[in-house]
């Protein structure tokens, strides 16, 4: 899920450091792995998602890697399955990096209570370019499991119930098209489709 704010703050976070503070950063802190973002069209991002099984280094790994290819994004959500991974598994951080104590990580998420409704436009960074207003609940409570594991349970309101219900959905092999009306479905998919003849997509 893309942030929608793309002010001159958040382009001026992304300005190279200097060569020591990147030196710096590089010796204290693993390497990250920038995925490319799986785009519409791939027959993974409509699929549901297998349970992670197994918590482990390799996992953390995946999960800060997945908040790197967030962020490179631009994105305040991002579900394995758009990095070409069938994995039950999904990061979101609503600050899009502003706050380290908002990033948050979700193995074998369900959602176990959703209150009010909120129609907002969204977006979607295996869409990008295109978004639509989609009816969300305004509370949700999460249950899900950390990178360690442990069962815990959040609740998130507005952006962040969105951001919730947004990436379960893809762990569902559900896209936020589909929750569109068809006649706006279709004039996106015409869209895509030509871009992909144009070598666009």
């Amino acid at each position: 899920m893309p942030d929608k704010s793309t002010s001159s703050e958040v382009v001026a976070s992304g300005a190279s450091p200097s060569a020591e503070v990147a030196a710096e950063a590089v010796a204290s802190a693993p390497a990250r792995k920038i995925y490319p973002i799986v785009k519409y069209g791939d027959p993974i991002l409509e699929k549901p998602t297998a349970t992670v099984k197994t918590f482990d280094a390799e996992l953390e790994q995946l999960a800060e890697n997945m908040f790197a290819s967030m962020y490179a994004a631009q994105g305040v959500g991002l579900a394995a399955p758009q990095i070409g991974l069938s994995l039950r598994l999904s990061v979101i951080d609503v600050t899009v990096g502003k706050n380290p104590e908002a990033k948050i990580v979700i193995a074998n998420p369900e959602i176990i209570h959703a209150e009010g409704e909120v129609r907002e436009e969204e977006g979607c960074l295996s869409i990008p370019g295109f978004r639509g207003y989609v009816m969300r609940p305004q509370f949700v409570t999460v249950r899900a499991q950390n990178v360690k594991g442990e069962t815990f349970e959040i609740r998130g309101e507005n952006l962040l119930a969105r951001a919730f219900c947004h990436e379960i959905d893809h762990l569902n092999g559900v896209l936020f098209l589909q929750h569109l009306s068809m006649l706006k479905r279709d004039l996106i998919k015409r869209k895509i489709k030509k871009l992909k003849k144009q070598g666009e997509w």
